[in-house]
């Protein structure tokens, strides 16, 4: 079975993307495991994983390291901070999640991976967490609300470093179930440009998310 080297982290293994496995033997959402050299991959599933299915779609900006600082907001029950978690073996990754019922699964799969912090808090009030992290490398937002470029944009500016990169998985019928999914994003990326961020890539995630943009920004100054 041949494995190509996709990104850092990130192996293409037949017609599948995957990670190596932290916790070898274990999974985390019923993903498939497989070995290769000796190694064991987990296969990264598109339909269950937005940043996944950006990848599968051609995504050219990948700024995971092996040491990177990563704000991560809407964990959820942790299925892509785990993919994450595989490829910043030495980093950290923050994951901000509002849900109680959600923190539950986040907190345990965290026992196994000690570069992932759980944090049951409010992404819509980044302050709250300030005396929580660092400045980080990579701030990824996952949250399906109607201001979710603002609360992004507001964690960024806190949070990332000058140099960083922001990921945002856009979700318009969280934003306007009335409007355009196009129209929508158009306004979103305006409002990520009029607030300072310069978008180097949007990535369409049809068929495997409906009416969702992947965009990746940059301060623009």
């Amino acid at each position: 079975m041949e494995k190509l080297e996709k990104f850092t982290g990130v192996y293409n293994i037949e017609d599948h993307i995957a990670t190596e496995n932290l916790n070898t033997g274990k999974k985390v959402y019923g993903e498939r495991l497989i070995e290769v050299d000796d190694k064991e991959y987990r296969i990264w599933e598109p339909r269950r994983s937005k940043l996944g299915a950006a990848i599968m779609n051609g995504m050219e900006t990948f700024p995971f390291k092996t040491d990177s600082k990563i704000l991560y907001l809407g964990a959820s029950s942790g299925t892509t901070p785990s993919h994450i978690s595989d490829i910043a073996t030495n980093g950290t990754i923050w994951c901000v999640e509002f849900s109680p019922r959600m923190m539950r699964s986040l907190v345990e799969l965290s026992r196994d991976r000690v570069n992932m912090v759980p944090l049951l808090d409010d992404a819509t009030k980044p302050r709250n967490y300030l005396h929580l992290l660092e400045k980080v490398d990579i701030l990824y937002s996952d949250v399906a609300q109607s201001k979710q470029s603002e609360l992004f944009m507001e964690n960024m500016r806190l949070y990332l470093k000058p140099e960083g990169i922001g990921i945002i998985m856009i979700k318009s019928r969280s934003i306007d179930v009335t409007q355009s999914p196009k129209k929508i994003f158009r306004e979103e990326e305006k409002k990520l440009k009029t607030g300072g961020f310069k978008v180097l890539e949007k990535i369409n995630l049809e068929p495997y998310e409906k009416d969702h943009l992947a965009m990746v920004c940059k301060f623009a100054f």
